[in-house]
């Protein structure tokens, strides 16, 4: 359907969209710089730091780190002090340049919740695999998920790490309270991670419910590699198995309490079987917890910003990379509650319910068998 309330097309207002989006890609692309120079963690060691001094320390050109800091500056990402461009014999060096404690916790602190530095990486891997993405336009073919690359890998893995902290998954898990009692108080029970990615959710997992019995699954060998040494540092590699396979692959000895599946269904290339699949590894009594996309319930143009976001992720990443394991289903990253519901029932479960779990992104849900 299309909004009614949708303002009249405008070519100048498209215009100055499209202009405020080049501004934005290209500051997004230059904090990737920073981040993968190094030169914001020199900032937070080193304190306000002048073009040549962080040149030496960071070890780039002292030209590269004046412009790069001014940049910066004037992007208000990093704050300036010193003499004005108009003062006598100012060539840009005395300048010097700071990074707010506030923005440290965006750009360096890996578990804070407004961590945002692992989103430009990703964004620079998808613009890394757009030739890839044109070719797939043309010819109907995908493009494979390690074809992104270790920016799409690390960079969706650092975005949702800061969610996956044991108390804010027992509280998710909390939203099926007979389950959450199972895992916190049934030495037995047992937990699949499924599409786990680096292993930031399982381990979070295993944290929240110290007694259970963790299995994370994945697809991509190289994201299982990683997720075996996180939880190995995590101190948790003997209470968690990690297993490069699909869904029907998980070779589990004894029933599942929980399967969760965190912002992955959308990507499977064929959602019912992995459905189905968890389904007959599950307990009489156990439940699948699906966090996907919170898009709205029905097509809408214009659409809101999170439809936007996702839609845009879908035509880049997610529907490339899910045509080219061979699809049976291409739901994209765009994933409606009807959609959820319609697998559910084509996979054998007898309900599929929206939780009250409140999150600006993701939509939870219990499936149960």
């Amino acid at each position: 359907m299309t909004d009614a309330s949708a303002p009249t097309p405008n070519a100048e207002r498209l215009a100055e969209e499209i202009l405020t989006g080049m501004r934005s890609a290209l500051e997004i692309l230059a904090v990737e710089v920073g981040v993968r120079r190094g030169l914001y963690e020199a900032l937070a060691a080193h304190g306000p730091m002048a073009p040549r001094e962080l040149s030496k320390t960071a070890g780039i050109h002292a030209r590269y780190a004046r412009e790069w800091l001014e940049q910066q500056a004037v992007a208000g990402i990093l704050t300036a002090s010193g003499p004005a461009a108009s003062a006598p014999d100012n060539d840009g060096y005395d300048r010097r340049f700071s990074l707010p404690a506030e923005h440290r916790r965006v750009l360096l602190d890996r578990d804070d919740p407004c961590y945002m530095a692992a989103g430009p990486q990703f964004i620079a891997s998808i613009a890394e695999t757009l030739p890839e993405v044109l070719e797939a336009f043309g010819t109907g073919g995908g493009v494979p998920y390690e074809h992104y690359g270790r920016g799409t890998r690390e960079g969706i893995a650092g975005l949702n790490r800061p969610m996956f902290q044991p108390e804010t998954l027992r509280s998710w898990v909390a939203a099926l309270p007979d389950v959450h009692r199972r895992l916190t108080h049934d030495s037995g029970a047992r937990a699949l991670d499924l599409g786990c990615g680096l292993g930031w959710s399982t381990i979070a997992l295993a944290r929240a419910f110290p007694t259970a019995r963790l299995t994370g699954i994945d697809l991509d060998a190289a994201s299982v590699e990683q997720a075996r040494r996180n939880a190995d540092e995590a101190g948790l590699g003997d209470r968690i198995a990690f297993v490069h396979t699909d869904a029907a692959g998980a070779g589990l000895d004894g029933a599942v309490d929980l399967v969760t599946v965190f912002e992955a269904l959308h990507d499977m290339a064929d959602p019912v079987g992995a459905l189905a699949s968890v389904r007959r590894l599950l307990a009489p009594s156990g439940a699948v917890l699906i966090a996907d996309e919170k898009v709205s319930e029905d097509f809408t143009a214009p659409g809101p910003d999170v439809d936007r976001l996702n839609y845009a992720f879908s035509v880049l990443h997610c529907l490339p990379a899910t045509r080219a394991e061979g699809a049976k289903v291409e739901a994209g990253t765009v994933l409606r509650p009807a959609t959820v519901r319609a697998y559910a029932h084509e996979a054998g479960y007898s309900s599929a319910e929206i939780l009250p779990v409140a999150h600006d992104l993701w939509r939870f849900y219990r499936l149960s068998p």
